[in-house]
């Protein structure tokens, strides 16, 4: 059995660390907390790249991390982001964030760069629960959800 020790970490492959970094900290409001370089040798050894790479890592207000990684050499460009429904993309993943207004937010994400895969407006999925989809300028896919009542998501937080 697992024994968490910190809060979650998630780390995301960019191209753009500038881009990434505008959207992530301008649109969501996430927090600088460190930049670091990695050296190729171990870079190699921990089979994230054959050259060195950059990591900043951005935190929200509960203390979940994202972590930005960028390699010395970026990959050849593939093909564009999957199209259609999420769940029909081969290997789809997607962050999720909750927030208290929605509706507010989405606005500012437009402002910085996302393409909504919902439309301008919320969608209610449930009663109580809007969620909005959206693509970050690399194509890395985010969910903002909001809930009526949070404590249905999780009584901890009520």
């Amino acid at each position: 059995m697992m024994t968490m020790t910190a809060p979650l970490e998630v780390g995301l492959a960019v191209r753009d660390m500038t881009r990434m970094r505008a959207f992530y900290e301008g649109a969501l409001g996430l927090s600088f907390v460190s930049e670091i370089y990695v050296g190729s040798a171990k870079a190699a050894r921990a089979a994230l790249s054959p050259d060195g790479y950059t990591v900043v890592r951005l935190q929200s207000q509960k203390g979940e991390r994202i972590k930005l990684l960028q390699p010395d050499r970026l990959p050849a460009a593939g093909d564009a982001p999957g199209q259609g429904f999420i769940l029909e993309r081969a290997g789809a993943s997607y962050l999720t964030f909750i927030v208290d207004d929605l509706k507010a937010l989405v606005g500012d994400l437009i402002r910085h760069g996302a393409e909504l895969l919902t439309g301008s407006e919320p969608v209610e999925v449930r009663p109580g629960v809007w969620l909005a989809f959206l693509s970050d300028p690399e194509g890395h896919i985010v969910e903002i959800v909001q809930y009526d009542d949070v404590s249905v998501y999780r009584a901890d937080l009520a």
